[in-house]
């Protein structure tokens, strides 16, 4: 395959891809299959001679999408969504096509410079103060990852990188039970361990008191062990639990500690300033993490970390051999020691096409849309017979049950998702199972919305 090639079969993609996703709401949501059932249509090694193009491109149209659960499908509303805008498809194929390796500044002028002009565009929608700059991580693991290690790193005077963290004294976080298990995996990465992320006790709303925090950290602190700092979030992946910011920054400040703040979903929201109400107090905060991928259009990978002051996560990242120097230019930004992998995508391409071609307005709008259309599900499921609500919206996300008990209610979801007209996921609230329901996909309508409820009518 050639570049004569590739132009005759971008045009044959794009006409697929046009007609893919005029067809989705034909489509069942959840992919229908079985585990092992695409490995068996594929042959066991790989050819030894070129296979035409014509044969490629035909098994995948005839084993993918039939395999695929469809993210992209306007009745998707499981997890929380991953948008691909149109404009952050095209983008994409631009990307791809410079193929370009990010990592410096003099690897990838045009990426590094376009990235911080789209921090800059971000954070002024989002209203955070402009002393914040930032980065674009591949994923918000990445991002919390990054900033518990510079958390670490401070705690322990710049020793743990260079002489490993035996002998030390017990780092310790905090955080509530409502945080994402990307949080744990980053005490357990970052070697602090799991018996070390302290989960902080929350109110009825499902929010960390600022309280039962300093008491912890100071009983720590007495016990010998070493705080490094605090985790908080805003939109929690299972209920949509938000912690109160302002009061629990006061918190961790008094005790000297940087505070991350995890938006992963809810911070796209934060472009609408009515929604800001969520995160008072996010100005203090040292470190914030939220996904564009999810709510703004731009497809995965694209995951933005604002920061108050880069200085400690950049001490504790950098790693510059000889072969990684820039010579001759003073002052540049090498992305690559902003986080953990040193090779990085162009994804501030995508970014800069989805809030040129739709404007903040328009992304408003949709977000706005999903919120209104959410709510207003959620009081027709609480009124139905046999339904009640479990979790109240936040944002575009609520939870709802059979009253007749777990068991039905499970019966109920595997039901839903066998149909195939919507998808749902499931979460536990307070050893409750419960139906999860977010709207969030890019394409989707009141009509996509209020299916939920003609599927449980029909099947609840």
């Amino acid at each position: 395959m050639n570049h004569d090639d590739l132009n005759h079969w971008s045009k044959r993609a794009a006409d697929w891809t046009r007609d893919y996703h005029a067809t989705l709401r034909e489509r069942p949501v959840r992919a229908d299959t079985t585990p092992g059932k695409t490995a068996a249509k594929l042959p066991k090694a790989p050819p030894e001679h070129p296979e035409p193009v014509e044969r490629i491109f035909d098994d995948f149209a005839r084993i993918v999408p039939e395999a695929t659960t469809h993210w992209q499908h306007p009745r998707f509303f499981a997890y929380f969504p991953a948008n691909a805008a149109p404009a952050s498809m095209l983008a994409e194929q631009l990307a791809n096509s410079i193929a370009a390796q990010g990592m410096l500044w003099q690897t990838a002028p045009a990426a590094t410079e376009i990235e911080q002009v789209m921090i800059g565009w971000l954070r002024d929608a989002l209203g955070l103060p402009g002393g914040f700059t930032g980065t674009i991580h591949d994923s918000a693991t990445t991002a919390t990852l990054s900033a518990v290690l510079a958390m670490r790193e401070a705690a322990l005077g710049w020793k743990g990188n260079a002489e490993g963290l035996s002998a030390l004294p017990r780092l310790r976080l905090y955080a509530s039970d409502q945080t994402h298990s990307s949080v744990d995996k980053a005490a357990r990465v970052a070697g602090i361990g799991q018996a070390n992320l302290v989960k902080i006790e929350t109110d009825d709303n499902d929010a960390l008191k600022p309280g039962a925090l300093d008491r912890v950290i100071a009983a720590d602190r007495a016990a010998g062990h070493l705080p490094a700092g605090v985790i908080l979030c805003v939109g929690g992946t299972s209920v949509g639990a938000v912690d109160p910011v302002a009061d629990a920054v006061a918190v961790a400040k008094k005790h000297d500690l940087p505070v991350h703040v995890d938006a992963a979903w809810a911070g796209s929201a934060m472009i609408c300033p009515e929604f800001r109400h969520l995160w008072t107090g996010i100005e203090a905060a040292d470190s914030i993490v939220f996904n564009p991928h999810k709510w703004l259009g731009a497809q995965f990978d694209c995951a933005v970390q604002f920061l108050a002051d880069p200085t400690a996560q950049l001490r504790t990242l950098t790693l510059k051999p000889d072969y990684l120097q820039t010579l001759g230019q003073e002052g540049v930004t090498d992305f690559n020691d902003w986080t953990i992998p040193l090779g990085r995508r162009f994804r501030a391409l995508k970014l800069w096409f989805v809030l040129r071609a739709y404007g903040l307005e328009g992304l408003r709008e949709r977000l706005r849309n999903h919120v209104a259309w959410s709510q207003a599900l959620a009081e027709h499921i609480g009124a139905m017979e046999r339904f009640e609500i479990v979790t109240s919206p936040v944002l575009s996300l609520f939870s709802f049950a059979l009253v007749d008990g777990d068991e039905a209610t499970e019966a109920l979801l595997r039901r839903i998702n066998d149909d195939g007209r919507v998808y749902l996921t499931q979460t536990r609230h307070r050893g409750r199972f419960a139906i999860r329901m977010q709207v969030g996909s890019f394409d989707c309508t009141e009509d996509d919305v209020m299916e939920v409820a003609r599927v449980l009518e029909d099947l609840g």
